[in-house]
């Protein structure tokens, strides 16, 4: 069976996930698709040029599943909400690909200019400006009185994404976690439905 480009960068990222930059030698990748070193060698000429690759394909796949920011449902109501924000949290926590980035993310941030500003990117800056967008549009339908979604975004966000960290150092916790993170949801709903 012909190893595709694809199979490489996702053997890539597991194995970079899993031994960071440095620690990742070319032949644990080769290894773990069956194939040598030099065939390896015949789609990437070195380690930077997979890794940069990878990069690039991780940055597409989010964008492909997760969307662009412009293209954002704005919920009807607070049900809504409380549907597209655990749809949203199940995708992060259970798909494959986005656990093996945040992992690499998590290693790789203090290593790596890029990583560190995708880490900031993914893990803080690009998810309070999905909810400050959708804020924005439930206050616009007179779903949430004015107030500063930026801040509003943070304050729902943060907590969750701490979470999500959690689980993922502790995966047998996941349903205890998952119930922290429902309550939190419903505290907030409670809080800021009624206003």
């Amino acid at each position: 069976m012909k190893t595709t480009k694809k199979d490489i960068i996702n053997a890539a990222l597991t194995v970079f996930s899993q031994k960071g930059y440095e620690g990742a030698l070319l032949r644990d990748i080769s290894d773990s698709l069956g194939i040598t070193k030099a065939a390896l060698y015949k789609h990437y000429e070195s380690k930077e040029a997979l890794w940069n690759t990878m990069i690039d394909y991780v940055e597409e796949y989010y964008n492909r599943h997760i969307g662009e920011v412009s293209n954002i449902k704005i919920p009807k109501n607070w049900e809504e909400f409380r549907e597209i924000s655990l749809r949203q949290i199940n995708f992060t926590l259970h798909d494959e690909t986005v656990k093996r980035v945040r992992r690499l993310l998590t290693i790789e941030q203090f290593r790596n200019e890029r990583m560190s500003a995708l880490a900031t990117k993914h893990f803080i800056t690009d998810i309070e400006t999905r909810f400050t967008k959708i804020f924005q549009g439930m206050t616009e339908k007179g779903i949430l009185k004015p107030t500063d979604c930026k801040i509003l975004a943070f304050q729902f966000t943060a907590p969750i994404t701490v979470l999500i960290h959690y689980c993922d150092r502790e995966p047998s916790k996941e349903s205890e976690i998952m119930d922290k993170i429902k309550e939190h949801i419903n505290q907030f709903l409670k809080e800021y439905s009624n206003r």
